[in-house]
């Protein structure tokens, strides 16, 4: 993938949600939720603060993240669906 966010911005690809539930039922595509774990794909280089220094963004590409169930802009970049947010809307970083 050739795209580069900027500043603060992070590329998140969604992990795919459960096929069936704990109990073995098989949900349609229809019933299912939007997964809110993510794998980050590409980083900006970072925020500016008020004196203009660089702040380095905490989350790296690689890391599986957990952001809020409206987080972000859904863009298809190389028939890749993908999520483009701010690192605020990053709830955590999981499995670190």
């Amino acid at each position: 993938m050739k795209f580069r966010p900027l500043h603060d911005r992070v590329v998140v690809k969604r992990l795919e949600g459960e096929e069936k539930t704990k109990g073995g039922i098989i949900i349609p595509d229809t019933a299912k939720e939007k997964p809110q774990e993510g794998e980050v794909v590409a980083v900006g280089s970072g925020a500016r603060d008020e004196a203009g220094k660089l702040v380095p963004l905490d989350v790296k590409a690689g890391d599986k993240v957990l952001f809020g169930k409206w987080s972000g802009t859904e863009v298809k970049i190389d028939g890749v669906d993908l999520l483009i947010m701010k690192e605020s809307d990053i709830m955590g970083v999981i499995g670190k």
